[in-house]
């Protein structure tokens, strides 16, 4: 009897680190790409870390948070995968549109093992779906702080970008500030419907704006 108990509880803990290990890579419906607007970050974050990302010698605007696979409910992380992690070298060289390395890392980590790809390929995705978005010229020629609605923000992307419909792109705020952009993108990266999980767009008629450093 202790026997078979011994063998029970080996096996709860043997399914316990199983799920523990995540989702299956490349099991997703459609991409999320999220830019923050580093300015906000660094005001309510990255300042107090010391962050480089918010020294004056920089320029940054919108960056690169994440290219995110997603499911039309939910979200896959932290996938099992057979890819090999990025090289600091890698990871270094995302750090002109997203900021820092260690961003880098945390997203591969956290999203890009789901996607299915290596770690070079997924870069590039993310760099190329990056590129592909204009970003507002307008929001980068403010020269002090201004409170607007997060509607504004949102209608000076799908201004810049009209192939995009307004169930494709959503707006977060986050501690008054205005937070990211979020554009739905299939895996071929062309803008698609959001599931109702990330069409939540932030109602602040009052939000923090900063300018760039």
């Amino acid at each position: 009897m202790r026997q078979g108990i011994t063998g029970l509880v080996l096996w709860i803990l043997s399914a316990v680190a199983a799920l523990a290990e995540g989702e299956k890579a490349g099991e997703f419906d459609y991409y999320v790409l999220s830019l923050s607007w580093s300015p906000n970050w660094c005001a309510r974050e990255g300042d107090a870390r010391g962050s480089d990302q918010c020294d004056d010698r920089h320029d940054h605007g919108w960056i690169l948070h994440g290219l995110w696979p997603q499911f039309h409910q939910g979200w896959p992380s932290y996938c099992r995968t057979p890819e090999s992690p990025p090289s600091p070298r890698m990871t270094r060289e995302m750090e002109d549109i997203q900021g820092s390395s260690g961003l880098a890392w945390h997203q591969w980590k956290k999203h890009g093992t789901c996607s299915g790809l290596s770690a070079s390929d997924y870069f590039a995705l993310s760099r190329r779906a990056y590129e592909a978005v204009k970003r507002p010229e307008v929001l980068r020629k403010l020269d002090s702080s201004v409170r607007l609605p997060a509607s504004v923000v949102e209608e000076a992307f799908l201004k810049a970008n009209p192939e995009l419909e307004r169930d494709m792109i959503t707006i977060t705020c986050k501690q008054g500030y205005i937070e990211e952009v979020r554009l739905c993108l299939s895996r071929d990266l062309d803008p698609v419907p959001c599931g109702r999980d990330v069409i939540r767009d932030c109602t602040a008629k009052d939000a923090l704006f900063d300018p760039i450093r």
